[in-house]
């Protein structure tokens, strides 16, 4: 989003207008910057074979998976519901890897009649699988390289105490259970967390990585995860991906020589592809003084966008109905029955019933987050593509509650 000539625009379009067309509140996303910030990381990494697949669970609308798969990407999901999503969208099984978390064997059979590469972070479910398919269903293997990385502690997921991955420390068994079986083991995973700035935890994983590879001779790909950190605040840090790019080709191209193949570099970014995309804007119900806070309550809450209440995470507001006011100090809430505070003590400019407030940074983990708590309804998605406006969801009505609800006479 950008300010032009005391307007906000997103691709281009007023977002005033785009509100006033569909509703409020609603989430918007601008497909132009989604494919810049996957090219530029196809840039970083133009030095060796390289393969992005958009980690879907930021962002599950179909429209936006068919856009992805229109610019190239592959697809990372991690439930047969987000296969199947990505299958209706268009992606081949081919492009797509299915890397879920403490399911069951029979969503793992699920996925092996889909014909989707498979992901499997668990002892015992490879022992299954072993059993079951041998070598005749090729699959990857998650690594736990027992690594901290993330921006909070319920988005690190490498560390010794993570639910994901078999420890790099089991490898023996690993390998004694891919030879029993005879299993096709095709790649390796790992994925320490979300938010990490620092480019050489990646680059410690990627070691970590390419010495457990040389225990597997008929790889094809191994998968690094991503995480990579987006600026929240405006003078906030984000990833240096040059330099990733410049670090993990070098030694990742150093690898294959040794190796005796050329093997492809996986990454599954979601937040660094869409998150930046995406605004949610909302009106404001109630300005409410106190004898300490004045409050800015918006017609929305938790329900629709939950990452500051869940993660502590910051999400810049501005008033788009009056960006050339007097800047003053306001608590952003919502209209929950619950403490919903979506900034507390932000300059904002001058804020006045009926406004409307955008949230940057809206694109990851927002929609695909929200719920009907205190049974409000969901907000209404668009999508900007090449200056135009798309209705992607529609805004939920009150039979929408009830759709699966079975009423018992009584």
């Amino acid at each position: 989003m950008e300010l032009v000539n005391n307007k906000y625009l997103i691709g281009g379009v007023p977002v005033l207008d785009l509100v006033q067309k569909y509703g409020s509140p609603v989430y918007i996303y601008d497909t132009a910057k989604m494919e810049s910030q996957y090219n530029r990381l196809l840039k970083a990494f133009s030095k060796t074979r390289v393969k992005i697949n958009f980690a879907c669970k930021a962002l599950t609308n179909v429209s936006i998976l068919k856009f992805f798969n229109k610019i190239g990407a592959g697809l990372d999901t991690v439930s047969i519901q987000e296969v199947q999503l990505g299958l209706l969208a268009g992606f081949k099984p081919s492009d797509i890897i299915y890397t879920p978390n403490c399911v069951s064997m029979e969503e793992y059979h699920e996925a092996v009649k889909l014909g989707v590469h498979i992901n499997i972070d668990n002892i015992f479910i490879l022992e299954q699988f072993g059993m079951a398919y041998g070598g005749s269903v090729p699959i990857s293997i998650r690594i736990n390289p027992h690594i901290m990385g993330g921006g909070n502690s319920k988005i690190s997921t490498g560390h010794i105490d993570s639910k994901f991955g078999i420890s790099v420390y089991q490898l023996p068994h690993i390998l004694r259970m891919v030879e029993l079986h005879k299993m096709n083991v095709e790649g390796l995973h790992m994925h320490t967390g979300s938010d990490i700035l620092d480019v050489d935890v990646f680059s410690k994983g990627a070691q970590l990585m390419l010495d457990t590879a040389k225990n597997f001779p008929n790889l094809s790909f191994i998968d690094i995860g991503s995480g990579f950190k987006v600026p929240y605040k405006p003078d906030d840090y984000f990833t240096d991906i040059k330099q990733l790019g410049t670090d993990l080709s070098k030694m990742f191209n150093e690898f294959c020589k040794e190796y005796g193949k050329e093997l492809t570099l996986f990454f599954e970014p979601g937040k660094f592809l869409v998150s930046e995309a995406g605004i949610f804007v909302a009106r404001v119900n109630v300005v409410k003084h106190t004898i300490s806070t004045v409050f800015a309550g918006l017609d929305t809450g938790l329900n629709h966008l939950i990452r500051p209440m869940f993660y502590d995470s910051y999400h810049h507001i501005v008033n788009i109905s009056y960006p050339e006011g007097k800047p003053r100090i306001y608590t952003v809430v919502g209209y929950i029955c619950e403490t919903d505070t979506f900034g507390w003590n932000r300059k904002i400019s001058d804020i006045n019933e009926g406004d409307y407030l955008a949230f940057l940074n809206a694109g990851a983990y927002c929609f695909s987050m929200s719920s009907n708590y205190n049974s409000r309804l969901k907000p209404a998605e668009v999508m900007i593509m090449k200056g135009k406006d798309y209705l992607i969801r529609e805004r939920q009505e009150f039979d929408d509650l009830l759709k699966n609800q079975v009423i018992v006479d009584m």
